[in-house]
């Protein structure tokens, strides 16, 4: 991912487009959505396009005899080509190819396209790292670490690979029609929408499935439209004409109220497209206009850039803690919906009614205490952001117990010298004041402050944004 100088005009344009998206997420007051389509598995390792994948596989069966550009030329659409395909894929794997397959693939109880399905799954696996260090690319490195940083509230993607779950780890997969059928606590999970090479028969891949897909997507938009009204929603991995983002907005503009008049931009729905680099003088369009039927156009917010980094951070930046895990609050929220839903209806739990309708009518910290936890008021909030003094720092830094104050100052000093800010003049995300007397204050400091020091100690570039 090659380095591009920025101008004035670009520097002006990355300003407005991150503040038009922190002023989004603090509106909505949530985490974003990311929709990750098949362009960001080929930035990040390479991963094939619809049509590379389909060369590959014409290469790995020999009864598929011609190029792959005769099928495209003859058949035009990607699933109609994975149909024939798939014929002769199974053809081949009951006979000279028996033996790429597993054994129990030969019964008759096993779907004629289910041999594609296995050659495709193991491809993309063997293209896939297998941790994020793998990744050499320092550049790509910086963001994928900067995509981490979004924590967003779910994922939706139509690729097959499993490298989302490589970036974030803690997230739950849930694959094809278990989306369905599923009872998902819709926080912290990716949703696999045309299946994942895990399950290589889930996989959406001919013109079969793609009719499945789409006779079932009613009940799959269903689950997932709130979405689309209740978080920022940023399309990344996809171009403006691909059916999958057409499909998606058809649904939004179809059954989701819209605000202001006909045409008017949705004002939380991004899509995120790569663009090599700006001409001199040229600032994108920040909106696009997409036809997602007959006569039928929706207008969303378009980001163009070479350089994914600072939109990934304008969406994670209003962030102070980023140590919550998603598997806790997910398990939090599927045991309290298992609670709701089974277990006090049918009566096997002892459930005290008195005290749960006092807490409920109280106020929102008393029930919280139910769950052994409870919300934070402006001082607690203050503490937990800024848990740390120059001291505590320092021990952290330098891994050190009871390390001497003075060895991250000159840290502090550096920061201020090459930035140019004295973040100690202000309360700001890296530090905060608190007065204790009529004169005297307590300097507290932040984890992304600890973060910046880490990353300045092990002489790596660091990212520093009041």
């Amino acid at each position: 991912m090659a380095e591009i100088t920025l101008g004035a005009t670009a520097h002006a344009y990355q300003s407005l487009v991150t503040a038009d998206i922190e002023e989004c997420v603090s509106r909505m007051g949530c985490q974003p959505i990311l929709f990750v389509g098949s362009g960001l598995s080929k930035r990040y390792f390479a991963g094939p396009s619809w049509d590379e994948l389909l060369a590959t596989l014409a290469k790995q069966c020999p009864l598929i005899d011609k190029d792959y550009a005769y099928y495209k030329q003859t058949l035009k659409q990607h699933t109609a080509i994975g149909e024939a395909f798939a014929r002769l894929y199974q053809q081949w794997a009951w006979g000279e190819g028996r033996d790429k397959f597993p054994t129990d693939m030969f019964d008759e109880s096993v779907p004629p396209n289910a041999y594609i399905k296995y050659a495709v799954a193991q491809h993309l696996a063997s293209l896939t790292p297998k941790c994020i260090a793998d990744i050499g690319n320092a550049a790509i490195s910086k963001e994928i670490e900067a995509l981490q940083s979004v924590h967003p509230h779910a994922l939706i993607t139509t690729n097959y690979d499993q490298f989302l779950e490589k970036v974030f780890p803690e997230y739950q997969p849930v694959i094809g029609q278990s989306i369905i059928l599923g009872t998902q606590v819709l926080f912290g999970e990716i949703f696999k929408i045309h299946g994942c090479v895990s399950d290589y028969q889930s996989i959406v891949f001919t013109d079969a499935d793609y009719a499945e897909f789409m006779r079932k997507k009613k009940y799959l938009s269903a689950k997932l439209l709130t979405y689309f009204s209740e978080h920022p929603l940023l399309f990344v991995g996809y171009s403006a004409s691909d059916p999958n983002i057409q499909a998606v907005l058809s649904d939004i503009d179809e059954c989701l109220p819209r605000q202001g008049p006909p045409g008017a931009v949705i004002p939380n729905i991004y899509i995120l497209e790569w663009r090599t680099e700006m001409p001199s003088g040229y600032s994108p369009g920040r909106e696009k206009l997409i036809q997602v039927d007959e006569g039928r156009s929706i207008r969303i917010k378009a980001i163009e850039t070479s350089d994914f980094s600072w939109v990934f951070e304008a969406f994670g930046g209003n962030q102070p803690l980023n140590a919550v895990s998603p598997k806790l609050l997910r398990a939090l929220l599927h045991r309290s919906y298992d609670l709701v839903r089974y277990d006090i209806p049918r009566k096997t739990v002892e459930a005290n009614f008195e005290m749960l309708e006092r807490a409920v009518n109280t106020d929102d910290s008393s029930f919280a205490k139910l769950f052994g936890i409870t919300t934070i008021g402006r001082p607690s909030s203050n503490a937990a952001n800024y848990p740390y003094t120059l001291s505590l720092l320092a021990e952290r830094v330098f891994d050190i117990e009871n390390a001497y104050w003075g060895r991250v100052q000159p840290f502090l000093e550096r920061l201020t010298k090459e930035t140019g800010i004295n973040i100690k003049k202000s309360d700001n995300r890296y530090h905060s004041a608190t007065k204790t007397g009529k004169k005297s204050l307590v300097h507290k400091y932040s984890e992304d402050l600890l973060d910046v020091i880490l990353k300045m100690k092990r002489g790596e570039d660091y990212d520093f944004r009041l």
